[in-house]
C-alpha cells in the first residue's frame, strides 16, 4: 500500500491573517486618556507692569487644604455649596466695573444680587482665587474648579435666556454652526464680557 504524503500547510496566508488581526486590535482598543482641566496662561507681563490695585472685597478667596476641606473666605464649607456662593458673591453688582480706554464701565445694570458694599463691585472685577495644599487630592482640586466653572455657566445662561430667549450653550453652539454670522458673534462676545472667567490659581501651599 502506498504512503499518503501529508499536504503542505500554505504558511503566507496565515501570515496574512495575523497581520489583519494586528491592525484590527489597533484600530478599535480604547486607550486611557489622562484628563484636565483647560486653562490660558496669561502672558508674562513687560518690566515696567505695575499691576492695578485690587480691593479685598473684590477676591473671592477659596481654600483647599490638605485634608481636602474647602475654607471660603475664611469659613469651612461644603463643596456642594460652593456654585451657589460663587455666585452670589460673582452677581453681587455692588459698585462700578472697571475702566475700560478710560471710561468707567459703570454700575452693573443685569446683575442679581443684594448690592452689598462688602462683596464684589462688578462681574468684571469680580477675582476668584484658589489656593489648594501640595497635599490635596486631584480630585478635589477638580472637583472645586468644576463648580467655579458651572456657577459662570449658570450666569451666562440666565443673562442669555433674559436677552435673546435661549440658553448661552445654545447661542454658543449656533455660533459655532455659523462663524460668519456677526450679529450671533456680538452676541456671544457680551455674554461672556458681560461675566467674564476670572479665576486665578494662587501658589498652593506646603
Amino acid at each position: 500500500m502506498a504512503r499518503r504524503e501529508n499536504p503542505e500547510i500554505n504558511a503566507g496566508s496565515m501570515a496574512d491573517i495575523a497581520f489583519l488581526l494586528l491592525i484590527f486590535f489597533l484600530v478599535t482598543t480604547t486607550m486611557n486618556v489622562d484628563s484636565g482641566v483647560s486653562k490660558k496662561l496669561s502672558e508674562k507681563p513687560p518690566a515696567d507692569y505695575v499691576p492695578p490695585v485690587i480691593k479685598e472685597k473684590n477676591i473671592f478667596e477659596v481654600n483647599i487644604n490638605r485634608n481636602n476641606e474647602l475654607l471660603v473666605e475664611g469659613d469651612r464649607m461644603e463643596i456642594k455649596d460652593l456654585k451657589e456662593a460663587a455666585i452670589k458673591f460673582i452677581d453681587n453688582g455692588g459698585g462700578e466695573g472697571k475702566v475700560e480706554n478710560g471710561v468707567a464701565t459703570g454700575p452693573c445694570t443685569y446683575c442679581n444680587g443684594e448690592k452689598s458694599e462688602t462683596s464684589s463691585d462688578h462681574p468684571n472685577k469680580a477675582i476668584i482665587s484658589v489656593q489648594s495644599d501640595r497635599l490635596t487630592e486631584y480630585g478635589t482640586y477638580l472637583t472645586v474648579q468644576d463648580q467655579l466653572l458651572r456657577a459662570y455657566s449658570e450666569l451666562r445662561n440666565r443673562l442669555s435666556i433674559k436677552m435673546y430667549k435661549m440658553p448661552f450653550a445654545e447661542l454658543e453652539e449656533a455660533y459655532k454652526d455659523d462663524k460668519d454670522n456677526e450679529s450671533l458673534k456680538k452676541k456671544v462676545e457680551l455674554i461672556k464680557t458681560s461675566y467674564p472667567q476670572i479665576i486665578s490659581d494662587a501658589e498652593p501651599t506646603n
